[in-house]
């Protein structure tokens, strides 16, 4: 009776969080180079130059260069390759997308009064999207560390009375893993689950256990992890800018973003260990991930010289709203072969909770060669530290932020990109450097990426073709808890966009 009680209170209570940490506030901190083939060709280093639909994106005095009214749409195919290392074993997985990334109008009107300084003014509105989660990631390899999934659900479980991990008489594991979601939470429903496949047990049948042992013996295992994500993060800005006499543009975006993030995990993992009661686990996990915010920008372009020009930007932090669902599964096969299947069928959906980017200023410096080139660099710094999951004054938010503060740091980018033009045609080439994000350097490493396009200017309209290729190391952990042990992950994204824009 005292637990019916408790969990009546727990279905209006719903006061849990699912276990956002510091790696859901790196991912959407984090933009990459997306945009027109262009913008692409030059690896991003357009703050100083404008006159590109993605150049609005990242400064947004860069409507204001345009002299006609302007459109342009860009198409991308994305191909993304990872080779893993976990223990003994190496692997490698691809995948593959063909996406609509950009497209966006701007319009230029003059202000045809000679005596005033304001030249003409742009407003635009364009879609681009910041970053692509499409990804796909295999360890498998044999464990020598003695670390099994089951450190994971003991990680949960210890230190939880059992009544509060387990089944009322005569009810359902659906409904017992339901109600103890609501009252107790995300950790009470992972100890549910490894209780019941009985990857653990209770020193004691009673109520009030807290500790629990594992029914696998220490040894090595085998295991599998499949990492599977899917979505995307767009913006959608509304711009406005203006030029001030001949040589000074400013603007200003308003942004709305729009997130979605998919997630499957599943953990196979099988032993011969002697003594092992459980000798085959299957561990499932989905998340999904819905997502808005607002930022803003202010940005100027100042042309020194007909030739030289500086841009300086400041990017707002994002502030997001997010809002998360789970599944979950796991199965086990005993050691007289008997599988046990927990499948409970539910979608845990979590409170709304809040999230604050950091910041970003960026510098930039452009010489043009009248018509027949330019050179381009971008200078840009973020403080991934300042990163912040609100309410800050919650306690779990309050850890998760000192964890951020503790781990990553202010981060440079360095872009280069330069342009040269013979007749309608132009050639591009460009190269990036962006510096690791973590302390350490090695959870995520730094990026390096190069590009290469072509343009092919037929008045009006203008066709471009841009290949781009980035790599990255990273190590992540496979769980949060328990099963700590870490991939080893090299990571090539090549991309070959083209873009069509005409002038209106």
């Amino acid at each position: 009776m005292k637990k019916l009680n408790l969990l009546f209170i727990g279905i209006f209570s719903m006061s849990f969080m699912y276990g956002q940490d510091i790696t859901d506030a790196l991912r959407y901190s984090h933009d990459e180079i997306q945009g027109t083939a262009r913008f692409r060709a030059l690896s991003g280093a357009f703050g100083a130059l404008g006159g590109d639909m993605s150049a609005i994106s990242l400064n947004p005095a860069g409507s204001a260069v345009f002299a006609n009214s302007h459109v342009s749409f860009s198409l991308s195919n994305l191909d993304t390759k990872n080779d893993t290392q976990y223990f003994n074993g190496f692997t490698s997985a691809s995948d593959s997308k063909f996406d609509f990334n950009q497209g966006g109008t701007v319009f230029v009107f003059a202000n045809y009064d000679s005596n005033s300084p304001w030249k003409k003014f742009a407003l635009s509105i364009a879609y681009d999207k910041m970053a692509n989660y499409d990804n796909v990631w295999v360890a498998n390899g044999t464990n020598t560390n003695n670390n099994s999934i089951d450190l994971y659900f003991l990680g949960y479980a210890d230190g939880l009375r059992l009544d509060e991990i387990s089944a009322l008489p005569d009810e359902s594991i659906s409904d017992a893993y339901s109600e103890i979601g609501s009252y107790y939470g995300f950790g009470h429903q992972q100890a549910f689950l490894g209780y019941y496949s009985k990857i653990l047990e209770p020193d004691a049948d009673d109520d009030a256990n807290t500790t629990y042992f594992s029914n696998l013996a220490d040894g090595t295992f085998d295991q599998e992890y499949i990492h599977v994500t899917r979505g995307y993060n767009g913006k959608v800005t509304f711009n406005a800018a203006v030029q001030y006499k001949d040589n000074l543009f400013l603007g200003l975006n308003l942004n709305s973003h729009l997130l979605r993030y998919d997630r499957s995990t599943q953990l196979f993992e099988d032993n011969t260990n002697v003594g092992s009661f459980i000798n085959n686990i299957d561990f499932q996990n989905t998340l999904a991930t819905f997502g808005n915010g607002f930022s803003f920008q202010l940005g100027g372009i100042l042309k020194v010289t007909h030739e030289f020009r500086l841009g300086l930007t400041y990017d707002s932090p994002i502030w997001y709203n997010i809002r998360e669902e789970t599944t979950q599964y796991v199965s086990t096969v005993d050691e007289s072969n008997k599988r046990t299947i927990i499948n409970p069928k539910i979608v845990n959906i979590y409170p709304t909770y809040r999230l604050q980017t950091p910041g970003k200023f960026t510098g930039s410096l452009a010489y043009i060669f009248g018509d027949k080139g330019l050179l381009s660099f971008d200078y840009s710094i973020k403080d991934y530290g300042s990163a912040k999951f609100k309410p800050t004054g919650d306690s779990f938010f309050a850890f998760q932020n000192n964890t951020i503060n503790n781990n990553l740091v202010a981060a440079s980018t360095y872009r280069f990109g330069g342009e040269y033009r013979v007749k309608q045609f132009s050639f591009r080439g460009g190269y990036r450097f962006e510096e690791s994000p973590y302390k350490n350097g090695l959870t995520v490493g730094d990026l390096k990426g190069y590009s290469f396009g072509i343009g092919f200017n037929l008045g009006n309209t203008k066709l471009d073709l841009t290949y781009d290729q980035a790599t990255r190391s990273s190590q992540p952990q496979l769980y949060n808890v328990g099963l700590t042990d870490r991939a080893m992950i090299d990571t090539r994204n090549s991309n070959v966009t083209f873009s069509i824009g005409f002038n209106i």
